[in-house]
């Protein structure tokens, strides 16, 4: 099938719409015509840092209409309206036991490049391979993705809003749902409140936290940080104070639970000050080198550090709650949302790194 597809042909270069040759699903793969996708920070990675190889088919949060299964899949069915998520293998040890976001090839079959048998579905009108991006490169007019990352969703609600639940949503809800678990009238913080630290808050919200408190550089973020259910912000360009600080003017014994996403390595460290004693900071965005006292800055004082990728959610479980909550209005994530027609793929590009946009979805339809 000839298509079209927003692909990067080398490390750093500009993404480009181009014909692609997509094949037929194999036995375990499933065929979707593509209704949006969100664009996410790992697509810009994914253009700039070398996470897969080149040249690579971009988008990683699509969602669409099942056209054909392979043989042997059975979750979903042609019509059925999907979300696709990361993929995952399904037999691993973190598999097996609930945590596929933890799956041993996890690296491997989301930036990889290859799909699970090591073969490629994408090439270029002269036969070379494309390569793929979560297994699915959604910024894309239609989606061959392994059964384990399709998601089958409510068919009565808009198709085109769902395609971002598929990662960033899913990390920051996922994250404050799943694994912390907080406690009734516990506290946190969220630095960085994009698509997943906004959803990180409304995830805090329903479950009932006693402080909220949004970090973030950008007053129009912050101003629907509030709106979404985070009880007091902070412009961390614009205090005179440190971070720490003005979060224990808040919470003076600091706060459980602290929540990263900026990858900023300063703020984290910010973040780490400003728990009380056994408190935990979560790293859940893309972040780099972070030098820390153990002793001092964790250690003497019981505190954690802990990374986590994809809200440690089973995404076929998790995805169809986050879209129930949507519905009960109690996560209102389409007030983040803009959409693109896919021709103006850089726009949505643009707006979302000038902050402008916190959730751009380009549509197909």
């Amino acid at each position: 099938m000839k298509m079209k597809s927003a692909v990067v042909s080398a490390q750093g270069q500009d993404i480009e719409i181009m014909d692609v040759i997509l094949d037929e699903p194999k036995a375990n793969e499933v065929l979707i015509r593509t209704v949006a996708s969100g664009i996410c920070h790992t697509d810009i990675a994914g253009r700039d840092a070398g996470m897969s190889p080149y040249p690579v088919a971009l988008g990683h949060e699509g969602a669409g209409i099942v056209e054909k299964v392979g043989s042997a899949v059975t979750t979903v069915e042609p019509g059925d309206h999907v979300v696709i998520s990361f993929g995952y293998c399904g037999h691993c040890r973190n598999c097996r036991t609930g945590h596929p976001a933890l799956c041993s090839d996890l690296n491997v079959l989301n930036f990889g490049g290859a799909q699970y048998d090591g073969t490629h579905r994408h090439h270029l009108e002269d036969g070379s391979d494309v390569h793929s991006f979560f297994g699915q490169s959604s910024l894309s007019q239609y989606i061959v993705a392994d059964e384990h990352g399709v998601v089958k969703v409510d068919k009565d609600v808009d198709l085109r809003l769902l395609g971002p639940l598929a990662c960033g949503l899913q990390t920051g809800a996922g994250t404050v749902l799943n694994y912390i678990k907080p406690e009734f009238g516990s506290t946190m913080v969220v630095a960085g409140v994009g698509g997943v630290g906004l959803a990180s808050i409304m995830a805090a919200k329903i479950c009932n936290l006693k402080h909220i408190i949004a970090v973030d550089i950008h007053d129009n973020r912050l101003e629907l940080a509030k709106e979404l259910g985070a009880t007091a912000v902070i412009n961390s360009k614009t205090i005179s104070t440190s971070v720490e600080e003005a979060i224990r003017e808040l919470v003076p014994e600091g706060v459980d639970y602290s929540i990263d996403t900026t990858g900023y390595s300063p703020i984290i460290k910010e973040l780490i000050h400003a728990l009380r004693p056994a408190g935990t900071a979560l790293v859940i965005g893309m972040t780099g080198d972070l030098t820390l006292n153990i002793q001092a800055e964790l250690m003497g004082e019981s505190k954690k550090l802990v990374g986590l990728v994809e809200g440690d959610a089973i995404p076929q479980l998790f995805i169809p709650t986050l879209v129930e909550y949507y519905k009960a209005g109690l996560f209102p994530f389409d007030k983040m949302v803009k959409f693109y027609p896919f021709e103006n793929l850089q726009e949505a590009v643009d707006a979302m790194h000038d902050g402008s946009v916190i959730k751009p979805v380009v549509t197909f339809e």
